[in-house]
């Protein structure tokens, strides 16, 4: 795909990745957000994180499957985001829930379970975030960066089951969310073994003198 239409992609999806939160600030400077605007601000800044974790997710075995390869471009962007209203959500709780009250916040941690669902799930995101650029690549190598990399799934996981745990009554979403997780991961198992059958000298590990940096995310 030409430059320029990628160029143009990226804005448009920077458009649609921003839409959540203007709409938010929106409804917040015209007293819209409800009887408890808090929790307007927290149940959907945390839905939006956990829907651009699985977009993200979801890029390469769309890749994959469609073989447009110009998607790929646009993880690193929406996996941003996503860590962007993860950043959101936990701030909504540390300062306007809690006002940065050490005390609270550990024994809330301690007490409730989808707190700390929700904890892992941010704190396995930050590293990722750290790590993103190009200069990350070179500088923890292909293979290490990779490694790392991969504490997405692990993120995603604690995100819904951190929203599982939170929802008392209607499981709908929550039960959706973790359909589509488990289908993404089973994607993915089911794309390597294939791979490891097809070709098993490509699948074995590689040696010290054999690795090289390849700057792509898993799979």
């Amino acid at each position: 795909m030409r430059r320029r239409w990628i160029v143009l992609l990226k804005v448009v999806v920077w458009i649609l990745c921003l839409s959540p939160v203007s709409w938010l600030a929106w409804k917040a400077t015209h007293d819209l957000l409800g009887a408890n605007p808090l929790s307007e601000i927290t149940l959907s800044t945390g839905h939006w994180t956990l829907y651009l974790l699985l977009i993200t997710l979801a890029i390469s075995p769309l890749r994959k499957i469609t073989h447009l390869n110009w998607l790929i471009r646009f993880r690193r962007l929406v996996g941003l985001f996503a860590f962007f209203y993860g950043w959101l959500h936990l701030m909504t709780y540390l300062w306007f829930d809690k006002f940065f009250d050490v005390h609270e916040i550990v024994k809330d941690i301690y007490k409730r379970p989808f707190i700390t669902a929700g904890m892992t799930a941010w704190v396995l995101m930050f590293p990722l975030a750290l790590t993103s650029t190009a200069r990350s690549i070179r500088w923890l190598g292909g293979k290490r960066w990779q490694i790392l990399h991969r504490l997405i799934y692990a993120s995603a996981i604690a995100g819904v089951v951190h929203f599982w745990w939170l929802v008392k009554r209607d499981l709908t979403r929550p039960e959706i969310m973790a359909a589509i997780l488990i289908g993404l991961l089973g994607f993915r198992i089911i794309d390597r073994l294939a791979a490891r059958a097809s070709h098993p000298a490509i699948m074995r590990p590689k040696t010290s003198n054999e690795a090289e940096p390849s700057g792509v995310s898993p799979g």
